[in-house]
């Protein structure tokens, strides 16, 4: 196996987590799994080879394997799986704007994947989404939601007319608690360091952020993150354990 790059046919989890979760919600692009010899004492192994043998997966040994294509020490299993494309559902939808930060990637679709929003649009040029890293900062979430790569953000509009489009701008027009929809929309985020240009105050409703004068602004994974809360707080407001 060899160590992955951008264009590559397969690719791979990195730990426990990741690859159980790849086993359950994917496992018809699951290849193999290779483990490190000292996975016994791991309490994860089991679910592991339940998944393995329940969808016939083959499951070896190789401690090369796993030093090879792991930076870290404490990496104990790799799913090597087939790379896919992906289509969105029609339902709500994040959309980011020329995401470039493999880590922060990985947050942002961890974070939607717990406030239940599972399609994600990503405007090319961006990051590679099935690079290692952004699987693991995902934590293996990747595996629930659908995502899709559109050459531009008029690709994607034409697709999807009907949705509201909310961007968030330090520009917005609107303040965010200020905003309610039970329709379907496309919360609309920029890259890390220079975020939407000014022809997104045109599309749909601008959204700001409010905070105190202390900061100039919030990173692009807490903005996304306070957003799909703000969102979907209706859905969880009846809860009363997690």
């Amino acid at each position: 196996m060899k160590l992955y790059k951008k264009g590559s046919q397969e690719s791979y989890t990195l730990g426990v987590f990741p690859t159980i979760e790849l086993l359950e919600r994917k496992p018809q692009i699951v290849k193999r799994v290779v483990v490190d010899s000292t996975i016994t004492e791991n309490r994860g192994y089991p679910k592991i080879k339940e998944l393995c043998n329940l969808y016939h997966i083959p499951l070896t040994v190789h401690n090369q394997t796993i030093a090879k294509l792991s930076p870290k020490d404490n990496c104990f299993a790799v799913g090597i799986f087939n790379v896919y494309e992906d289509a969105l559902m029609d339902d709500n939808h994040v959309v980011l704007v020329n995401p470039m930060d493999m880590g922060n990637l990985g947050t942002i679709i961890r974070t939607m994947t717990g406030f239940e929003y599972f399609n994600l649009a990503i405007i090319e040029p961006a990051c590679d989404y099935f690079n290692p890293k952004v699987i693991r900062a995902s934590m293996g979430s990747l595996f629930s939601i659908h995502i899709q790569r559109f050459k531009s953000f008029d690709d994607y509009y034409r697709k999807y007319p009907n949705h509201e489009f909310y961007p968030f701008m330090l520009k917005g027009a609107k303040n965010i608690h200020d905003l309610q929809t039970n329709k379907k929309h496309s919360l609309i985020f920029g890259n890390e360091s220079k975020g939407l240009d000014d022809s997104y105050l045109k599309i749909g409703q601008s959204v700001f952020i409010p905070h105190s004068h202390l900061i100039d602004s919030l990173n692009l994974s807490q903005s996304i993150g306070i957003g799909l809360y703000h969102f979907s707080k209706d859905k969880f407001k009846d809860k009363k354990i997690l």
